[in-house]
């Protein structure tokens, strides 16, 4: 027990560091997830506060410039001042108008007018017309822009076309330069969109600062976590070793009390430290007498005579010898004995093992009984088939020479005796021949109330003729059997005529059927006969052995034949002067095979 204790100890440690790294690994994993949610977020938040700010600088740009535009005639320099001016608030990296060509119309730096806005990159606004889009373009040597773009409307709609004919006139009375109006004119006929840049280095800053604060969360949480995990793993292969440790013992304790062998064990000093039911049933000593003592003053000699081969470190395995126990019982027995020795090399103590071969013995005595059966069958049978032939013969000489004589002459008297002689010798090999041969059985569901009423009814009349009463008890709740009714019919008429004949002066048949632990149904015949003598009860199933002037010897034998055929059990129970009974015993339909003890 204890090494298999500190085996599963040992395992249990071996697997320790796979189980913490899969735990580290699976905290690990939540905490990137968490801390790239969290950066995420950020990052969500600061694109909508961006795009805000940029929303809100290019509605004030529109607004100025529709101000301009209606009160004081701006034209397109006076705009290029505005985007100029409110470039200069803290964050904001340019202003833009661009047209549809990708051309900068106006521009915060006045040396990209005219150019395209963004080479190689043409700047389109998917959004709805007054929805503003954004996205990250590069700024700068290594910079990036939040850049946030919308349609440009600095007038309502339907006001373009007014304006346009006012600024006609300034232009016409010199107070609008020609070149003024090279871009703003066409905002009523063409999209441009306005564009903003936006600093996103304070932001990408204070990012960074929350990953930073992230991480450092994240590593204490991984730390704290992993050494949770740590400490829950060793306190519960703690708590596992302990349980595993009761449980072994627990488990080692029922299996040693409950096995069907008898097992003693001393300790170091020789004294008999455990002695399990087993041991006890086989030797006839109580367990509390026999612990705290030495064994030679408790066991036989023959088997305290073992220990001068376990102190020569002999083991001995399944030697079989006759023991004489408490109160003169001589039991067969198998002893298996052997020394126990610790790690260390040390003697702990000793174990013997005793198992009762009384029952293996009896088995034994069944196969031999069974195997001369089976031999006197097959001799039997061959027998038989010889002797029939010229009995068919003698019966028909019989019969010829019987028909030449006279009725009522001794000569013919003579000849109907020989064929009555001829007719029981032909009967007996019948019944030779049907014990001889394969019983072929076909079984089926078989409700045994009908089948006992019917089998009586048959033995009526002759048990009335003996002044014999019947009488049946069949339970209600009796259960269907797997059985062939004709073979099992055969078996109970030659019980019950085994019982008319043993009582020559009367007497009473009892015929009881009923379910035994729900699952088994049992049918018992008694008779109140002069019953069986204790010597002959274990031969009255051998073929030929009988009792009776007229019996062959077979007809018990042919039953106990059929009955082992449908797996069932035949019981016989007497007492001189007290009658006999007979029990079958067979399992219900629905019991499982594996579960049947017959």
């Amino acid at each position: 027990m204890r090494r298999r204790a500190r085996s599963s100890l040992r395992s249990g440690m071996k697997t320790s560091p796979w189980i913490i790294l899969g735990s580290t690994v699976i905290l690990l994993i939540v905490v990137i997830v968490l801390a790239i949610q969290n950066t995420n977020r950020e990052k969500r938040y600061i694109s909508k506060i961006l795009r805000e700010k940029g929303a809100a600088l290019i509605r004030a740009v529109e607004a100025g410039a529709r101000t301009g535009m209606m009160g004081m005639m701006w034209a397109g320099p006076q705009i290029q001042r505005l985007l100029e001016e409110t470039a200069r608030l803290p964050d904001v990296l340019y202003l833009a108008i661009v047209d549809p060509e990708g051309r900068a119309v106006a521009d915060s730096d006045p040396s990209k007018i005219n150019l395209p806005f963004r080479p190689n990159h043409k700047v389109i606004h998917l959004g709805p017309d007054l929805e503003e889009s954004w996205e990250l373009v590069p700024f700068g040597e290594k910079g990036q822009a939040f850049e946030v773009h919308r349609r440009f409307e600095p007038t309502r709609p339907g006001a373009g076309q007014g304006l346009g004919r006012m600024h006609g006139m300034m232009r016409r009375y010199g107070e609008i330069p020609d070149a003024a109006d090279d871009w703003h004119g066409r905002l009523e006929k063409e999209q441009f969109l306005i564009v903003v840049g936006l600093d996103v280095a304070p932001f990408e800053e204070a990012i960074r600062e929350d990953i930073q604060t992230t991480v450092v969360l994240s590593v204490v949480l991984l730390l704290s976590g992993f050494g949770g995990f740590v400490s829950l793993f060793w306190m519960y292969s703690y708590r596992t070793a302990k349980q595993s440790l009761q449980d072994t013992s627990a488990f080692a304790d029922e299996v040693v009390t409950h096995m069907p062998v008898g097992l003693i064990a001393t300790d170091r000093d020789g004294q008999i430290t455990f002695f399990n039911p087993a041991a006890a049933k086989i030797t006839g000593l109580q367990p509390a007498m026999a612990k705290g003592r030495q064994p030679d003053s408790v066991l036989p000699p023959q088997l305290c005579g073992l220990k001068q081969e376990l102190d020569s470190g002999a083991t001995i395995t399944d030697k079989e010898m006759e023991c004489v126990f408490s109160g003169q019982r001589s039991v067969p027995v198998s002893v298996s004995a052997t020394r126990i020795i610790n790690e260390a090399g040390q003697l702990v103590g000793q174990i013997l093992i005793l198992r009762d071969l009384g029952e293996v013995r009896r088995l034994q005595d069944e196969i031999r009984r069974q195997e001369k059966l089976a031999a006197l069958g097959g001799l039997a049978a061959g027998v038989a088939h010889e002797i029939r032939n010229p009995l068919s013969s003698i019966k028909g000489l019989a019969t010829f020479f019987a028909a030449q004589f006279e009725d009522g002459s001794e000569s013919k008297q003579a000849a109907g005796v020989m064929i009555q002689e001829v007719d029981r010798l032909n009967r007996v090999i019948t019944e030779l021949l049907d014990f001889a041969r394969p019983t072929d059985l076909k079984c089926n569901a078989t409700d045994l109330a009908p089948l006992i009423s019917r089998s009586i009814q048959l033995i009526q009349q002759e048990a009335a003729n003996q002044d014999i009463q019947i009488e049946t008890h069949i339970a209600d709740d009796i259960c269907p059997v797997m059985i062939d009714a004709d073979r099992i019919a055969q078996c109970l008429l030659n019980i019950y005529l085994n019982a008319i004949q043993a009582m020559e002066h009367g007497g009473k048949l009892t015929v009881r059927c009923e379910t035994e632990d729900n699952h088994y149904a049992r049918i018992a015949v008694s008779d109140t006969g002069p019953g069986i003598k204790t010597a002959h009860l274990s031969k009255i199933f051998d073929p030929y052995f009988t009792t009776k002037n007229k019996g062959t010897g077979l007809g018990l034998a042919i039953v106990n034949k059929i009955v082992e055929a449908h797996q069932a059990r035949l019981k016989v129970e007497s007492e001189p002067g007290k009658g006999a009974t007979f029990t079958l015993r067979f399992a219900c339909q629905n019991f499982p095979a594996e579960k049947r003890t017959l």
